[in-house]
């Protein structure tokens, strides 16, 4: 397999420069793997660099970028479950996320909170939730074990999801037939 190895050094100020560094190779998927950032190769991933190569040193820092392969079948493997834990990590995480969307979701047909703003709201945690797989999904390519478990909890999302909306959906309409009823029955007395 090839990889990209890339190492830099940044000043100690401002911190944010090497926050910013980090966030950007974590977002890439790599793995900071004995002193050193790793990463399969792939052409995408090798433009990111360059441009964070040009970030480092606007921030009055150096870096260093290597193509190769990893010459001991051991080593390789021990980065490989390098990779396979930092994504695991990441996939346990948004499966917590998933269990907590349940919670809610039946809290809120617990306490009958079957109104549109609940929907909204929880609409927008799901997609939260998509986008948040979408990402760790891209920089995932080991797939590890809970790689299929998130996505399915994903799902179970939507569908719970979809369920609570017909749900406020059904209680808004047997509302408003019962408001009307009453309306009617009223306008009868007269």
């Amino acid at each position: 397999m090839k990889w990209l190895f890339f190492s830099y050094s940044l000043p100690t100020e401002p911190s944010k420069a090497r926050v910013y560094v980090w966030r950007q190779l974590r977002k890439l998927g790599a793995v900071n793997y004995q002193s050193v950032w790793v990463i399969p190769h792939a052409a995408d991933r090798l433009q990111e660099l360059k441009k964070l190569i040009g970030d480092i040193e606007q921030y009055k820092g150096s870096s260093l970028l290597i193509t190769g392969k990893i010459m001991l079948k051991e080593q390789e493997e021990r980065l490989i479950k390098a990779f396979i834990d930092s994504r695991n990590e990441e996939y346990k995480e948004i499966i917590d996320k998933c269990e907590n969307f349940f919670k809610e979701i039946e809290y809120e047909i617990g306490r009958q909170n079957f109104s549109f703003a609940e929907v909204e709201e929880n609409e927008e945690e799901l997609n939260k939730l998509k986008q948040w797989l979408k990402k760790v999904e891209k920089r995932d390519v080991i797939q590890p074990p809970l790689r299929k478990a998130a996505v399915d909890k994903v799902k179970t999302c939507e569908k719970i999801f979809e369920n609570f909306a017909r749900l406020v959906y059904e209680h808004s309409q047997t509302k408003n037939k019962t408001d009307k009823d009453k309306e009617i029955t009223a306008q009868m007395e007269e």
